[in-house]
């Protein structure tokens, strides 16, 4: 019997901003309920790789696999919506005129669940998340940890195939976000997602990773456990 094609398959894909080459010939996988961690200093092209997977940018060249079919690649281009993914960016970016119930069902309203459905989707998914009774209160009354927990049960509720991460602990401070992480590795273990996580930050690569990509000037140099590349005593 045939391996499963990868949740996310990206084959040297490429992207170009003007005379910047941003990704240069970037191939990754991500398995099926695994996380994988694209590790590297500001500017290297980590996040564009994110955006393309996502479909937030075309890939000048290569192809982006989505459970083995191309979401993008010559002459095909799905676009984000219908992807099937999740993504949390580093800002949070919840919308502020709505509440916290009505941020995490919004993907669920775009895709016409129906109403009592929805309700009962979100409120489990602010259980998962820890907030459970705070479905009525103010995206703007939230602290930096709460805002975060809504932009994750706002990727999770519509059970994407495969969650995105861009970042997600940067503005958090060091003792909240390695809180986080470990809540963050516990629900992925009990919901099977696969990830791919943004980061420069060693220790989110460490604690959350089954295997860490390490990029530089837009290529993948290393790729391999996070135990093998990134030392305890890295950092």
């Amino acid at each position: 019997m045939d391996a499963p094609a990868p949740a996310l398959e990206l084959r040297d894909v490429t992207k170009s901003f003007g005379p910047v080459l941003a990704v240069d010939g970037v191939s990754l996988s991500v398995g099926r309920g695994e996380v994988v961690a694209l590790l590297g200093p500001s500017g290297c092209g980590k996040t564009s790789v994110l955006r393309i997977a996502a479909g937030l940018e075309h890939a000048d060249g290569g192809q982006v696999l989505l459970g083995g079919q191309v979401a993008n690649g010559p002459g095909v281009f799905t676009p984000p919506q219908c992807r099937g993914l999740g993504m949390v960016f580093q800002s949070h970016a919840l919308w502020p005129h709505m509440s916290v119930a009505q941020n995490v069902g919004f993907p669920l309203s775009v895709r016409q669940v129906p109403a009592a459905q929805a309700r009962e989707r979100v409120g489990a998914m602010l259980e998962m998340v820890g907030l459970e009774g705070l479905g009525e209160r103010p995206a703007t009354a939230l602290s930096g940890g709460q805002a975060q927990r809504v932009a994750l049960a706002r990727a999770l509720v519509a059970e994407p195939a495969v969650l995105l991460l861009d970042e997600p602990f940067a503005s958090l401070d060091t003792d909240l976000r390695a809180g986080l992480r470990d809540e963050l590795r516990e629900l992925q273990l009990r919901l099977g997602v696969s990830v791919l996580l943004v980061t420069h930050d060693r220790a989110d690569a460490r604690a959350l990773a089954d295997r860490v990509a390490l990029m530089r000037l837009g290529r993948i140099e290393r790729v391999g456990a996070p135990g093998d590349l990134l030392p305890p005593t890295g950092g």
